[in-house]
Parts: structure tokens; C-alpha cells; sequence
């Protein structure tokens, strides 16, 4: 449905993107993050066709054609992080004239508006919406256009939590229909939620692309288990440090950093050591940290 092949663009001296590689299939979401300037929004907007590649290509559609060709773009939706409407115009208008514009039936306008939220205000002109009214208005406009693929550039900056729940089944709805859709976010509880893969970027490049599957298994590599035993033997941190090293005995408390299948091995260290298990608790790593790790602190 979309791929980025050796994708570069340079803006006058400033290299936005270098060499990116990836691609996307039917039905999947993915989510792209990245400190402000990594060139998330030039990837989206190459991707709708809206920036011309330096060098390499960015393919759209089935079958897959160049992003810049007119073909391409009938496939494909796209929401800017900053979306304008005519405020004179009413919420139901907007999204009708949208229709028209891409010679698409309006069928599906009163759908669109309700998923958003905005089936309530439809009628009321955009000047009287609210930030979040507005980038929910930009939202229905995307989907009634109905479109294999749909790029959304920081979706839900200013969604409230209605908003975002809204958000959220509009994403999974799509993800039934077998439709794709690329989005941007800051928002890690949203990318932890939606995403089928992560794609990181960092000054441009490339520097992690995960699957659903992946990230858990590398927050599960982070997590941390606590276990509290009555009357710790002696030498019992040693022996645990033999195979989590990171581990910490604070009180009558274990502290143990680790991965699942090492935190298994110290629960068998605690018991052959003798000591009862009264309480034991397991937190896996959080997407926060290893976003930070990626990035390397940069934001």
C-alpha cells in the first residue's frame, strides 16, 4: 500500500530526510515518532504527494505507483497537523464541499461526522468550533473520503479525551475495513494502543522500525519485578546479582530489573534459597524509557 524506498529531501541546506526505507501493507497502522524536527511531517507529506524526493522514491496505492502522480494521490487521504476551514461555513458543509472537491458521493458524510463526535455540531458554523472541534472537523473530512490510505500528521494534538476515544475507534474501524493508515504522534499511550509497527526517526534517518510483537518484547526486556520475602537468607543477593546483575535489596524488598525469563530464573533463586514469597509484583518497561533510549535524549 505504501513504501518509502531510499526516500531523501533536502530543503536548501537542511537534509530533512536521509535514506529512509520502509513500507506499509493493507490493514496495518503505523505510528511514527520522533523528536520535533526528524522529519515526520516531510515523510507524511512526501507519502501524499505534496513533496517531491530529493532522491529516491516514495510508492502509493495498488498497484504501488510514484506518490507525485495524481493516481496515486486518489488513494490516499491526508490531515496536516494544522488544519483551517471556512468559518462561515458549517461543520456539515466543510466536509460535503471536500466531497465535491475529490468528486467523491457524500454518501458517507453523516457517518464521518458522527464517528468524530461532531454529529451534535454539524450544523453550526466552523467559526464557533473550539481547537479540538476543529481537528475533529479535519478527521471526518479524511474519512469520508473513504480511501485505502490515510496519513494523519499529529492527529490528536488537541483531541480531548472524548475526542481521543473517538479517535481511537475510528483507527480500529479502519484497520477492519483493511484500510491503511500512517499517523504521527507525541502521544506514546496512543502509538502503544493503535500502532501494528513503529517506525523512530531521529535527525532524518531511520534509526528503529518495530512491530507490535517487537515493542512488547522489548518492554517485556525492561521491566522490573518486585519481590518482598520474610527473613532474606544470607548471600541471597549475591545470588540473584549472578544472574540479574542490576538487582537491589532494599528492606526485605528485591528489586530486580530484568527480563521475563530472568525474573523466572530469580523466583526459583528466592524459593531454593528457603525464603517465603509474601508479596511479589511485575511492571513491564515503560514505552517512555525505551522511546527516550532510541532517541538518545534528544526532543
Amino acid at each position: 500500500m505504501i513504501e518509502f524506498r531510499a526516500f531523501s529531501k533536502r530543503f536548501g541546506r537542511v537534509q530533512a530526510v536521509t535514506d529512509l526505507t520502509w513500507e506499509a501493507g493493507r490493514g496495518e497502522v503505523v505510528a511514527l515518532l520522533g523528536p520535533n524536527g526528524s522529519g515526520k511531517t516531510t515523510s507524511i507529506k512526501a507519502a501524499a504527494g505534496l513533496v517531491r524526493p530529493t532522491t529516491g522514491e516514495v510508492l502509493v496505492g495498488e498497484p504501488r505507483r510514484p506518490a507525485m502522480l495524481p493516481a496515486a494521490r486518489e488513494s490516499c487521504s491526508f490531515l496536516p497537523q494544522r488544519v483551517r476551514f471556512a468559518e462561515a461555513l458549517t461543520g456539515i458543509e466543510v466536509v460535503q464541499f471536500y466531497c465535491r472537491l475529490r468528486s467523491r458521493e457524500a454518501t458517507g458524510v453523516k457517518a464521518a461526522l458522527a464517528l468524530t463526535g461532531l454529529n451534535g455540531a454539524s450544523a453550526r458554523t466552523v467559526g464557533t468550533y473550539s481547537g479540538g472541534m476543529m481537528q475533529r472537523l479535519g478527521l471526518a473530512v479524511a474519512m469520508s473520503l473513504d480511501t485505502p490510505l490515510l496519513l494523519l500528521d499529529e492527529p490528536t494534538a488537541a483531541l480531548d479525551p472524548e475526542g481521543l476515544g473517538a479517535f481511537h475507534e475510528l483507527i480500529d474501524r479502519r484497520r477492519a475495513d483493511g484500510r491503511t493508515v500512517i499517523f504521527s504522534s507525541h502521544q506514546l499511550a496512543d502509538v502503544e494502543r493503535l500502532a501494528d509497527r513503529v517506525i523512530v526517526l531521529v535527525g532524518g534517518r531511520l534509526v528503529a522500525s518495530l512491530s507490535a510483537s517487537d515493542l512488547a518484547l522489548r518492554l517485556a526486556d525492561r521491566g522490573v519485578m518486585k519481590i518482598l520475602v520474610e527473613s532474606p537468607a544470607p548471600g541471597l543477593l549475591d545470588a540473584v546479582r549472578g544472574v540479574a546483575p542490576e538487582a537491589t535489596l532494599v528492606g526485605n524488598e528485591l528489586v530486580v530489573p530484568a527480563p521475563a525469563a530472568v525474573r523466572l530464573r530469580v523466583i526459583d533463586l528466592v524459593r531454593a534459597s528457603g525464603a517465603v514469597i509474601a508479596r511479589l509484583s511485575t511492571e513491564e518497561g515503560r514505552l517512555d524509557l525505551l522511546y527516550r533510549d532510541l532517541v538518545g535524549g534528544r526532543s
